[in-house]
């Protein structure tokens, strides 16, 4: 089994995994939500970011130790560790936030200094509403960046374009740094759209497209650790290490460019 998505380590396995995995004991499970706008979810407690999490990201806690809870993410099922600090008990979200990124305050004004950034994506329990700001437990957000979590996107594309320009960070899932399948992931998600966490488990969505069949936006190009969106008849939109950030580029040059590095078009899939 990928370790990745396998809810157990040396400590503790889901009950689930019964009969599949040995563990040295099997729990149900606990419910909880990331308390804190982004954190990194660790290989290891305090090891490599394997990805990141978002504020109000659902998560199963496995395994409490050491001030680490090793948890399960519920939108893709990644396995990591995360900070305990960083863990709450789980609230119904009720919002969004819809913009490349947004702020809390502390109060219902934008002259005051804000408490927090937050990132597309993130999960909020909204509680009321002042002005042009929605009130959470947390504190005030604007209302214009929400929108209601059943309300989905309809065009991939167009939420992959909102990271534009954002730096390319390796495990990065937020408009504060991206790498290749953190930005496919984020605009699916927001369409509604199950998507895995890194671009070797991408490669399994959709069909796969025939040599002859021309590319049409939405398509997914796979290469060698590497995933890109097609954006339109000659670009695709990727976050990619060569530019160091999330780029347009002409389809067929950055085929030739990643080949010649010694990567070939692996896959061409349509959703």
């Amino acid at each position: 089994m990928d370790a990745r998505l396998t809810p157990a380590n040396a400590r503790a396995a889901l009950d689930s995994l019964r009969g599949r995995v040995v563990a040295p004991r099997y729990v149900p499970g606990e419910g909880a939500r990331l308390a804190v706008p982004l954190a990194d979810l660790c290989r290891s407690p305090g090891g490599a970011r394997e990805r990141q999490l978002l504020f109000g990201d659902a998560v199963t806690v496995i395994d409490r130790h050491a001030g680490w809870c090793f948890v399960q993410a519920a939108k893709d099922g990644y396995c990591g560790y995360l900070p305990e600090a960083a863990v709450a008990p789980p609230r119904q979200p009720t919002h969004r936030v819809a913009a490349p990124a947004s702020h809390l305050y502390p109060e219902p004004r934008v002259q005051v200094r804000e408490t927090a950034a937050l990132p597309f994506a993130a999960r909020l329990t909204v509680t009321g509403e002042t002005g042009a700001f929605a009130e959470t437990p947390e504190g005030f957000v604007p209302a214009c960046h929400l929108r209601p979590v059943g309300e989905r996107d309809a065009d991939p594309v167009a939420v992959a374009a909102l990271f534009l320009g954002t730096p390319y960070l390796w495990g990065g899932n937020s408009r504060a740094g991206i790498d290749c399948s953190g930005l496919v992931q984020a605009a699916l998600l927001a369409c509604g759209i199950a998507c895995p966490g890194d671009s070797d488990l991408q490669e399994g969505l959709g069909a796969e497209l025939a040599p002859d069949r021309a590319l049409c936006p939405g398509d997914l190009l796979f290469w060698a650790g590497h995933v890109a969106i097609v954006a339109d008849p000659r670009r695709i939109l990727h976050a990619t290490g060569h530019a160091m950030a999330a780029v347009y580029e002409e389809t067929d040059a950055a085929i030739a460019r990643i080949a010649a590095a010694g990567y070939p078009l692996k896959a061409r899939r349509r959703l």
